[in-house]
């Protein structure tokens, strides 16, 4: 038997006037004359996302909802260069405190997955002082809620870079030059594109940093020659040995056969089955993010239409067991 928790990512279709994404381009940002207003309005934005993530997760634990991934679009500009003067996070002390508090109350898992263009195996300088820069930010917010900042980020391991064997090599190398605590903070995923399964593995093997198996890209993107995921799946729980947290996984399903790689509105509740029978008492609890584009509207789905399989007992709104 296994306990499966289920999230979702970043904002709900069922909240209004909630978005945690709301921004301001470097563009808008320079046609306000007076600089001081203009970093004011960054800011007001910048509280306002958080507003709305403390609303989201308000939203949450009304529907049973345990687990959560922020939006990494919370602060606007946060680490452009024409703004770096601005110490974005004193204005956030406050509604950072005010989430923190409120996680305290409601015991949830919560987390960051940074946009594609957060890379750590580039041999180019600049894009990794970038990277370090952004992920400290997000270290900074979770910290300003009094989250625990261990395993709190996923990361792809990047680009091929036309070798892909030196593009692996290239990540463990600009690894060492990241700060231990962002180190700590990180956790990676297979791609649909470019690293596989065993590919990831061997970084976090490598690295001893736990794998979030992502269920869809590897249906899309897999090692000819492997028998099949399950062969691996003991290795993919042997990298969460160490963690504080539950393993996690990624759960969404291909829009089409023409357009695989691309995310669904749902989850197809069959292809999940498929994979929770493969891993089901191997761990004694699972967190599964859905990546789907109904957002928190997937998830009820999904677990409306999981209470027909007979192996499925339901825990709450968004858990169940199988059995």
């Amino acid at each position: 038997m296994t306990i499966v928790k289920l999230g979702y990512v970043a904002m709900s279709v069922h909240l209004t006037n909630a978005s945690p994404s709301k921004t301001m381009t470097f563009a808008q940002f320079s046609k306000i004359k007076d600089r001081d207003a203009a970093i004011e309005k960054l800011e007001r934005i910048s509280v306002e996302n958080l507003e709305n993530c403390l609303r989201l997760l308000k939203h949450n634990v009304a529907n049973d909802i345990q687990f959560f991934r922020f939006s990494s679009k919370l602060i606007p500009l946060a680490n452009h260069e024409e703004v770096k003067d601005w110490k974005f996070m004193r204005p956030l002390k406050g509604i950072l405190s005010q989430i923190g508090d409120y996680i305290e109350e409601n015991p949830m898992r919560v987390d960051f997955h940074p946009d594609h263009f957060v890379l750590l195996n580039s041999k180019k300088k600049e894009i990794i002082n970038q990277t370090i820069k952004t992920l400290s930010m997000h270290r900074s917010l979770l910290k300003g809620m009094r989250v625990p900042t261990q395993h709190r980020c996923v990361l792809h391991i990047g680009g091929g870079y036309d070798d892909r064997e030196l593009a692996l090599e290239q990540f463990i190398h600009n690894f060492a030059l990241v700060p231990q605590p962002i180190q700590e903070m990180l956790i990676l995923e297979n791609d649909d594109t470019t690293f596989h399964l065993r590919d990831a593995l061997y970084v976090c093997e490598k690295l001893n940093v736990p794998l979030v198996f992502d269920y869809h890209h590897h249906l899309a993107h897999f090692e000819e020659e492997a028998e099949g995921w399950e062969q691996d799946w003991g290795r993919v729980v042997q990298t969460w040995e160490h963690s504080p947290l539950p393993v996690k996984m990624h759960i969404s399903s291909p829009r089409d056969e023409k357009n695989f790689r691309a995310h669904a509105d749902y989850v197809d509740p069959k292809m999940f089955m498929d994979f929770l029978q493969g891993i089901k008492g191997s761990v004694p609890e699972i967190h599964c993010m859905i990546e789907a584009k109904k957002k928190d509207e997937a998830l009820f789905q999904l677990m409306k239409e999981l209470k027909s399989y007979p192996e499925i007992e339901i825990i709450d709104g968004a858990s169940f067991k199988i059995k």
